[in-house]
């Protein structure tokens, strides 16, 4: 799905979640490539970006893997409970103990929901570490979960790729919370994505996150990278002269087939 979409979720309890998805799977983006995770999907999202192809519009149902990997779903109806969720973890968890690295919060915007996950992420934190994919432009949300965090994986949005306004103070502000933790900042760049615009972004990170490793992941379509070897040598060059820690990683799960 593309456009220029912003998703917010419908109000419920403040201890239940409007969620997506619940899946096992091998993580696709970034430094963990090839880890398999537990997927925790939450519905709405904040921005619009063009490329996104997530459906994370809250619906009446949420779909559970009936067993981890299988690619087969049953449906439960939203907003989900925590205690349905951590029974369905426990029983994932006492089948294949070591299997998972991590539970991986994704969306969708999750912290948009970060009411709810002030509950959530501490029961969750005592089954597996908690990784939080994220674009990085809610801070006030971050800040209450932060001690429960493992990882975190933000992606800057920058405007010639996704084609709405960067949040560039918002961006800032939520470096500056998420940097004392482990993570990585991740650029989605297009065969369009300008110099400028990247050099901003990674300049941004070199001053509040110097610790994180930028990710260069080129835009996927049709299951494979639209940008040119050429044109991603230019923009990781231009990038570690400022923030030397920058890699060239493109998804892997759209070239195996999987979510």
């Amino acid at each position: 799905m593309s456009g220029n979409r912003k998703t917010l979720v419908p109000a419920t309890a403040r201890t239940d979640l409007q969620l997506i998805e619940l899946f096992s799977s091998l993580q696709g983006e970034g430094l963990h490539i090839g880890r398999r995770e537990i997927f925790l999907r939450l519905a709405g999202c904040n921005l619009g970006c063009a490329y996104c192809d997530t459906p994370y519009a809250a619906g009446d149902v949420w779909t559970v893997e009936r067993e981890p990997g299988s690619g087969r779903f049953e449906s439960y109806p939203n907003p989900a409970s925590l205690e349905r969720c951590l029974d369905i973890l426990d029983d994932w968890c006492d089948r294949g103990s070591g299997l998972h690295s991590a539970l991986n919060l994704t969306g969708g915007e999750p912290l948009l929901q970060g009411e709810a996950l002030q509950t959530w992420v501490p029961e969750l934190r005592q089954r597996l570490p908690i990784h939080l994919e994220t674009n990085g432009s809610l801070p006030a949300a971050l800040s209450p979960l932060l001690p429960f965090l493992s990882f975190l994986s933000i992606d800057l949005k920058l405007a010639d790729t996704c084609e709405e306004p960067t949040p560039w103070d918002c961006h800032r502000e939520f470096l500056r919370l998420a940097c004392h933790k482990p993570g990585q900042v991740k650029l989605v760049v297009g065969p369009a994505q300008g110099e400028q615009e990247l050099l901003k972004a990674v300049r941004l990170v070199a001053d509040e996150a110097p610790g994180y490793p930028i990710i260069l992941q080129p835009l996927t379509e049709k299951g494979r990278p639209s940008v040119s070897g050429e044109h991603l040598l230019r923009l990781q060059e231009i990038a570690a002269a400022i923030h030397p820690e920058t890699l060239v990683i493109p998804q892997v799960h759209p070239l195996l087939n999987l979510a």
